[in-house]
């Protein structure tokens, strides 16, 4: 009886051991995290924004994983785009030319305390409107939105789609660091771009 007893006593706590390994995709994604933490892409899982479609195809549905290439010495335009057909577009939600063809209105720069309905500032120059991606096939598919702000680019994107073997079935992990280092190159060319041909 005691045998029985310490058998089951054993079972119980070799599985709760095993409950609170992380699974395989798990493991994954925090293998593609840290590389690019290494990378200095500064991953974080965030709420999907409310101009890009997450989860079912609906604006501000779901968590993405945010990577952000911080440029020191960059002075970047506040921009938003989002892929369509594989292109960079314009954020249709963040440019009013409606009211004047040398502003923009930023939705969500506005405050409470603000009278007026919408802020605006002077017309940003949309330089990688149709540029395609040129992401590796593993990542492009899973690519959302791309957003620049004072010396930093943003790429929104579903992290977890690369490490799934659903969505990811040529999944490598010792492609993992290769592909971060196309995103990372892609980062900087699309920075390089936009300095360029910011007024």
């Amino acid at each position: 009886m005691g045998t029985v007893i310490g058998v089951i006593i054993v079972l119980f706590v070799l599985g709760s051991m095993m409950a609170l390994k992380p699974n395989g995709i798990d493991q994954r994604l925090d293998k593609l995290r840290m590389t690019a933490r290494r990378l200095q892409l500064n991953p974080k899982l965030v709420a999907c924004p409310d101009w890009i479609k997450g989860r079912d195809n609906e604006y501000g549905r779901g968590m993405l994983g945010q990577y952000c290439l911080i440029l020191e010495e960059t002075k970047l335009p506040h921009t938003r785009y989002q892929v369509i057909d594989g292109q960079w577009r314009p954020d249709s939600s963040f440019v009013d030319t409606s009211v004047d063809d040398k502003t923009l209105t930023i939705p969500s720069a506005i405050r409470p305390t603000q009278s007026s309905s919408h802020v605006t500032v002077k017309k940003t120059n949309f330089s990688l409107d149709k540029a395609p991606l040129d992401l590796p096939v593993s990542i492009e598919p899973s690519v959302k939105g791309l957003m620049t702000k004072a010396n930093s680019i943003i790429i929104y994107w579903e992290d977890i789609a690369y490490v799934r073997p659903n969505s990811n079935p040529t999944y490598h992990q010792q492609r993992i660091e290769a592909d971060l280092l196309v995103l990372k190159e892609n980062l900087e060319k699309w920075a390089r771009q936009m300095q360029k041909d910011t007024p």
